[in-house]
């Protein structure tokens, strides 16, 4: 059963072509990460919300016009990677271009899901063209979280202040003293490529001249699909150091989601988190930051952050940060 709908997106035919097709416009309306070889035959992978990714491989890619590819998800049993087909074409049109989805291959069951769910990013779409960005999803604000997902949450978050952030920010203070605002970015693409590489991500480019945002995203990206691909089980080694994979693993919760509120301060953001998000990581920080770990320097001593204190506030606190 075959699933069908257009929108009207205010963009060219060429615009919104890169929205619905390169990483950096996909972030601003369907994906957390996303890894695009955009040819027949070459692959993509887009965790679309934490802890659910979508993957195939692309069939036609008529840019401007249209793009065919393979669906499924990764770990279902009855729609993985491959099992079903979406046509996007485009068409142009008055105000704009007419993008018309067609999804086949699905199952009565799958396609009322996937009817729900492409009419939520589709709208998204239309927002992104509109506004530049769609904003948080409200979709991906309370995923059930483990450390792996809750790394793909805190990254959404981080991300999106990131967007935020204008080439006039970039050398504004932060918090961290010994780091402007785009040297917490490369500190930050550094730790997040240091704990790739220990679940076997290769080293990966050194940051590159784009926006802050890219770098961050790039790095997550590989560093989060070299986790999918390792697992939780058994331990790996950080530094000089033995430790649970899913404790290494939770060490990204804490890093995105504490330079999210860094790089908001710096540049007169607010941090949109949701409550379930924010007690998860703090609860991660409570284990990995013991007294050792702050006597080694990474962390100041904790602050008081009050009784009427928000969970962020609270994880921002024990991380020695004051309010």
């Amino acid at each position: 059963m075959p699933f069908e709908k257009s929108v009207l997106v205010p963009l060219n035919a060429d615009e919104t072509f890169a929205l619905i097709t390169q990483p950096d416009r996909l972030r601003r309306w369907q994906v957390v990460t996303a890894r695009v070889d955009l040819r027949a035959g070459g692959e993509y992978r887009w965790t679309v919300i934490p802890g659910n990714s979508a993957a195939g491989t692309f069939t036609e890619v008529e840019p401007g016009r249209r793009v065919v590819f393979t669906w499924g998800w990764e770990g279902s049993a009855d729609l993985p990677p491959g099992a079903s087909t979406v046509i996007i074409t485009l068409e142009p049109a008055a105000g704009g271009t007419m993008v018309h989805l067609t999804h086949e291959g699905l199952t009565g069951e799958q396609e009322a899901g996937h009817a729900e769910g492409w009419t939520h990013y589709l709208g998204r779409l239309v927002t992104a063209a509109t506004a530049g960005d769609a904003g948080p999803d409200e979709w991906a604000v309370k995923p059930v979280l483990d450390p792996l997902s809750s790394a793909e949450a805190t990254l959404a978050i981080c991300q999106l202040v990131l967007r935020g952030v204008a080439e006039a920010d970039y050398h504004k203070p932060t918090v961290c003293t010994e780091f402007d605002v785009t040297q917490l970015a490369d500190h930050l693409t550094g730790s997040v490529t240091f704990l790739g590489a220990a679940a076997g991500s290769g080293a990966g480019a050194a940051p590159g001249p784009g926006p802050l945002e890219t770098r961050v995203a790039a790095a997550a990206q590989a560093t989060l699909e070299a986790w999918h691909t390792r697992g939780l089980g058994g331990e790996v080694k950080v530094g000089p150091h033995e430790m649970p994979a899913g404790a290494a693993l939770g060490i990204l919760s804490v890093e995105f989601l504490v330079h999210a509120w860094d790089f908001a301060q710096a540049t007169g953001q607010r941090v949109v988190v949701s409550d379930e998000v924010a007690e998860h990581v703090l609860g991660v920080a409570r284990q990995i930051i013991s007294p050792e770990v702050r006597a080694g320097g990474s962390f100041a001593d904790p602050i008081e952050a009050g009784p009427d204190a928000g969970l962020l506030d609270r994880l921002v606190a024990f991380t020695g940060r004051a309010l």
